[in-house]
């Protein structure tokens, strides 16, 4: 996703993330649980001002979250961030908060920055081990793999990951899987489309190939036609290659935005303009539809995008709250 991009980076060793909340504090207008990882905003652990994730749900409706970044701490073993292991501390807590309070959480793998687990682990068995830690340690029903930097760009790291997710999906047929890459405007970069052709090749079923159509770097453009042209394109990739229908493919995939300036120079995404995706998602039944992040999604004082607010005028949680009305 947009870490590095979006220069959320780094390393942030504790988290401020509060995990007080119960079950009982959830109000009535929290949504009923969708498909798991179908609607979850991403949430970044390790930023600095982070919403409190169970209050976050109370305030928008939001059933389900996807917390970033799980990377690899040396060895092939999965932390977050790189720092913080699976158990016994923060991210932990705020998972189980989550969960007691009626939520999901997707654990998202990867990301631009750091050292990845599909770059350190030496084979597609032991990293399909790492993904099985992460799945253990909390009892998940989804997992995404954020596939980017230069974890994307080699053909054999590529490989591995696709060949760890066919390990995964054949040891937890419940367990859903999300794999999340770059785009171009038009369809999946050639990275991308190799990804996809490797993933037909080896049975992966994979629950949703998604895509990241923002910092395209052509400035001010209509963000939600640029959307809708990228999924069509990534729609007709996965048709071609999984040897499926159109439609059928577009149940198969699905999108993350970026809520209002992205990285690129006069580029943003305004609330219109997602809501305008996520009625498009809606008309094709995307599999996945999500942003980064919740963390931004809020008005800056001073006018500028960064790690806490989206640098556009919004409401507070206005692009949260439109993604958690989509039901697929």
């Amino acid at each position: 996703m947009a870490l590095g991009i979006a220069s959320v980076l780094a390393v942030a060793g504790a988290t401020g993330i509060a995990a007080s909340a119960q079950a009982g504090n959830v109000d009535q207008h929290t949504k009923a649980a969708a498909p798991s990882g179908l609607n979850g905003p991403y949430l970044y652990t390790g930023a600095e001002n982070v919403p409190d994730a169970a209050q976050f749900m109370k305030d928008t409706g939001n059933k389900q979250l996807t917390l970033a970044f799980i990377l690899d701490k040396g060895g092939c073993e999965p932390a977050w961030d790189g720092q913080r292991p699976l158990t016994g501390g923060e991210d932990e807590k705020t998972i189980k908060a989550v969960q007691d309070a009626g939520g999901d959480v997707t654990p998202s793998i990867g990301g631009y920055n750091g050292s990845k687990l599909g770059e350190s682990c030496g084979s597609a068995e032991e990293l399909a081990g790492a993904y099985q830690k992460i799945i253990d340690a909390y009892q998940l029903k989804s997992i995404d793999v954020d596939i980017e930097a230069n974890e994307f760009e080699m053909p054999d790291v590529r490989q591995k990951v696709v060949d760890a997710l066919k390990i995964i999906k054949d040891k937890n047929k419940d367990t859903k899987v999300y794999l999340t890459f770059p785009t171009l405007e038009e369809a999946p970069t050639d990275n991308g489309k190799d990804l996809i052709k490797k993933g037909a090749a080896a049975g992966l079923d994979l629950d949703g190939w998604t895509v990241m159509p923002f910092d395209f770097g052509h400035g001010d453009q209509d963000m939600a036609k640029a959307t809708q042209t990228a999924v069509d394109g990534l729609a007709k990739i996965v048709a071609d290659e999984y040897k499926i229908d159109q439609e059928k493919a577009y149940s198969k995939v699905g999108f993350s935005s970026m809520n209002g300036k992205t990285d690129q120079p006069n580029e943003a995404i305004s609330p219109s303009d997602f809501q305008k995706m996520v009625d498009f998602a809606t008309e094709k039944h995307l599999a996945r539809v999500s942003f980064w992040s919740a963390n931004r999604d809020r008005p800056c004082s001073a006018g500028d995008g960064n790690d806490s607010c989206s640098g556009i005028d919004q409401k507070e949680w206005e692009f949260s709250k439109i993604v958690a009305g989509y039901e697929g």
